[in-house]
């Protein structure tokens, strides 16, 4: 037995992770001394011990679908990289990155294609959730520079949490805002969000504004600050202004669909609070002019004086584990490594410390128009890493036509089979957490280690190592040559104090000369780490004349235009307990328990007007595709606004992507896509039947049967429904195994279980609507098996007599379901601190508490409409 001190490889908030390996099983436990957390885990990093098993796992290299040995697969990946630059240039080579990535193998990554190939043709996701903060900071700070920390978090007056469900987004950075806000009376927070989040449990305010009105209300307080201060005094100071002259509150008013008083408000708030700090992330950034609404945000800030201050400042959370760490690297197409730029001293100084003539002179293509000259055959080779671009791009159909036409896709990857890997004409089998090396930033500048625990499986090799081989097969292995990803890492320390004295913001050039040990024993740890004592004072601008910059902002309407035929708008986000495109979580069974498939949230109104039920299923349209999900009255909904998660896959559900639906449209500065206005319409969808399967091996449906696949341990369970039935199917399923079938059948409904020699091998429990079965029950069952006739007809049933369901599990963490939460209610518990000392729910990671609260509360509240 074991512990390793490493980093949760979820959100931005970047926790410390105990590891515990014991005899095969992983366990894990909030690190302590952490500064980020503390020894607090949300519950997807509580559940990472589930996600370390090999079940799907791509484990060996492939070329065309057949294992080769790595020496083969990255001989021939560097013949067809190479025969493509020699013929097309190397503008027809671009690779396309992730924010999962460590940072030894984003430097690695974008040393080969900027440094050697010579194009500047790699990306990330980070473009999709993190780019226009950075054109936002870039624009005003002169560098990339997140001027906060968590600690201000804590130590503010005002604290405003704008586009951010930090409760499910970034659960542990919210519960220390929870403690604190409990230990400050005086701490006001406000949220500002479309709909009503789990975020507003603690909110004093919370300004429901129309979707994408965000740089109006900032634009109105720069105006309101004005008033009372001289922002003259910045550079474009004077310019800023006159763009926020015409936003008086009024305006705003109308803009953002709230009323004066509202605005008024907050204004006032923010005025009078001697320290504010604003948090913001994806619903700021993912806008067609998201750069303008960040850099709305640090003008506030700014023209107030409270920025660079304790408990001050503009606040970008990342979303992912190492953005950052991407970031500092150069991992984005619109930068060089080291946080510098395309300009004559920059590319310089990179070529010199490179050692290459090959280096990229300008920017290279960002993600969205990177897979749109895919798709005009204009680049002919991309290699992805650790991302899942045929869901989570916008316009993924066209993405997914892209990467079927391209003529050679390389794919760095965990999972045997995703949505992206389909296209893969080589695959390479990369390591996993538990098993990786490396460093990560987090979202407060902090770089941690992730640590190795276990042993690389099968044939699986990291990021670093694989691009490092291609290199070598390319001809360069001269600047490849390192055996370990510590040698990486300070190569990278290096180059941020290359000729930097104290003009770059970004500088670890104190760890550059770190020996193996002290590298793996690397304690947490906020850049700048200096080698030398240059001053680094976050009031001055990171550009020649060090100012700091206001941008004049002039507020725009989000792209999306709704009408007649799609006349609402559909918003995009993440959920509590799923990640991403479910790679990882969305085998885990107890994260499938809150929520296990797509819903739409719509608001009351809306529900009644389009006549939608709660627990039906919906069509939601755009002009790019189509999705189907099931319906969820939110009483903080919006009108006109729907909400879907953003985390199904055609590996999980069909026609549940809702990328599909989203526009390829970005802001001019930053490449980010709009993904959180998308005009669309709903409509109720009534299949002829609904059901659910329960297997021991896959079982293949029909193209016209609609599923949803849920994580379950060692079996195969799809919720399904259609217009036409697979009783046939199913039943000749049965006579090919030789299994024996057992049907119950009365009116619409039609259970079946099948039998293997006293083995259940199959059942399906299915009716004109979805039945009410015990799903605990039927999984016991495959592992035990009825032995007597009532057991066996309770199993057909679906259900024993007389045993409530357990319902919709509410705390993930301790598997406590909302039938369980009711009866406590019933019998006497009236607090969430009742329900606690009960059943322990919301007492470890706190997620579900604002679900508790509203479950607990005889008015109606949003947290009761969940699925």
């Amino acid at each position: 037995m074991s512990e390793t001190r490493t980093t949760c490889p979820y959100c931005g908030v970047g926790c410390g992770v105990i590891a515990r390996e014991d005899e095969g099983k992983v366990s894990v436990r909030g690190d302590d001394a952490h500064p980020a957390n503390f020894g607090r885990l949300c519950v997807k990093g509580a559940a990472l011990g589930e996600t370390t098993g090999l079940t799907g796992r791509l484990l060996y290299p492939e070329v065309a679908g057949a294992r080769v040995s790595w020496e083969v697969a990255t001989a021939e990946t560097g013949a067809r990289l190479r025969a493509i630059i020699d013929e097309y240039g190397p503008q027809a080579v671009a690779f396309y990155a992730s924010g999962q990535l460590l940072t030894e193998d984003y430097y690695a990554a974008n040393k080969l294609m900027k440094g050697f190939i010579g194009a500047a043709n790699i990306d990330t996701n980070s473009r999709l959730c993190m780019s226009s903060a950075v054109t936002g900071y870039k624009r005003a700070l002169g560098g990339d520079v997140v001027p906060c920390s968590y600690e201000d978090v804590e130590n503010s007056d005002l604290v405003i949490l704008v586009g951010s469900n930090a409760a499910w987004a970034h659960p542990v950075l919210y519960q220390r805002l929870v403690k604190a806000k409990q230990a400050n009376a005086k701490m006001r927070v406000v949220v500002i969000d479309p709909r009503r989040t789990a975020t507003c449990d603690i909110a004093d305010q919370h300004l429901a504004i129309a979707p994408g009105s965000d740089a109006g209300l900032f634009v109105g307080l720069l105006r309101a600050i004005a008033q009372q201060r001289d922002v003259a005094t910045f550079t474009d100071g004077a310019a800023a202004l006159a763009a926020a002259q015409p936003w008086n509150i009024a305006r705003v008013a109308a803009f953002c669909g709230l009323t004066e008083q509202e605005v008024a408000e907050f204004y006032a708030a923010f005025i009078a609070a001697p320290r504010a700090i604003t948090l913001y992330t994806m619903g700021i950034n993912q806008s067609a002019s998201g750069s303008d609404k960040c850099n709305a945000i640090i003008n506030v800030h700014l023209a107030s004086g409270k920025f660079a201050r304790p408990g001050c400042g503009p606040f970008s959370l990342t979303g992912q584990p190492n953005a950052m760490g991407g970031r500092e690297v150069g991992g984005l197409a619109t930068m060089l490594a080291a946080h510098m730029n395309f300009e004559p001293d920059d590319l310089a100084r990179v070529a010199r410390f490179w050692g290459t003539e090959r280096l990229a002179q300008t920017p290279g293509l960002m993600a969205v128009d990177l897979f749109a000259a895919i798709g005009r055959g204009e680049v002919k080779a991309v290699w992805i890493m650790g991302t899942n671009p045929a869901v989570s791009l916008p316009d993924s159909h066209a993405v997914s036509q892209a990467l079927a036409a391209c003529p050679l896709v390389i794919v760095s990857e965990v999972a045997e089979d995703t949505e992206t890997s389909r296209f893969a004409h080589i695959r390479f089998p990369a390591l996993s957490w538990g098993e990786k090396n490396g460093t990560v930033t987090n979202s407060e500048r902090r770089i941690s280690r992730q640590r190795a625990f276990l042993p690389a499986p099968g044939e699986a090799k990291g990021d670093w190592w694989i691009i490092a081989q291609v290199a070598k097969a390319l001809g360069y292995g001269d600047a490849f040559r390192w055996q370990h990803p510590h040698e990486v890492f300070c190569e990278h320390a290096a180059l941020s104090g290359f000729e930097n004295q104290g003009q770059r913001a970004f500088d670890i050039s104190g760890l550059a000369n770190l020996s193996r040990q002290a590298w793996d024993n690397l304690m947490p740890v906020r850049w700048p780490v200096c080698s030398t004592d240059k001053e680094w004072e976050l009031t001055r601008g990171w550009r020649a004349d060090g100012q700091l910059r206001m941008v004049p902002v002039r507020p725009q309407s989000t792209r999306a235009r709704t009408g007649p035929l799609y006349p609402l708008l559909l918003n995009s986000g993440r959920i509590r307990d799923q990640w991403h495109t479910m790679t990882r979580t969305g085998t885990v069974a107890r994260l499938m328990q809150h929520i296990d498939q797509p819903i739409v949230e719509v608001s009351p109104g809306d529900a009644a007007h389009f006549q939608l039920r709660e627990g039906g299923l919906a069509r939601i349209t755009s002009l790019n595709g189509m999705m189907v999900a099931k319906v969820v009255i939110h009483a903080g909904q919006r009108q006109g606004s729907l909400f879907v998660p953003m985390h199904w896959n055609a590996c999980f559900a069909r026609l549940g992507k809702v990328n599909a639906l989203v526009a390829a449209q970005t802001d001019p500065d930053s490449g980010q896509p709009e993904s959180k206005q998308v005009a669309v319409r709903i409509a109720p969808w009534q299949p002829a039947w609904q059901g659910e399967i329960i297997s021991r091996e896959a079982v293949i449906l029909p193209r016209h049967v609609q599923w949803w696949r849920k994580a379950t341990d060692r079996l195969h369970h799809l919720t399904v429904c259609g217009d036409k039935r697979i009783n046939d199917d199913l039943l000749a399923l049965c006579q090919q195994r030789g299994w024996q079938a057992q049907i119950a059948q009365a009116g619409a409904l039609w259970h079946l279980l099948a039998w293997e020699e006293g083995r259940l091998m199959l059942g399906m429990w299915s009716g004109p609507t979805l039945p009410a079965v015990d799903l605990a029950l039927i999984r016991a069952a495959f592992s035990d098996g009825p032995q007597t006739a009532a057991e066996r007809h309770a199993l057909l049933s679906g259900h024993e007599n007389g045993r409530p369901a357990q319902g919709r599990i509410v705390c993930s963490c301790f598997g406590v379901g909302e039938m369980r939460i009711q009866e406590a209610i019933a019998g006497g518990c009236r607090s969430v601190e009742a329900l606690g000392l009960k059943l322990k729910c919301g007492t470890n990671c706190g997620s579900c508490v604002p679900e508790l609260k509203g479950m607990l509360s005889p008015a109606p509240d949003f947290s009761r409409n969940l699925p």
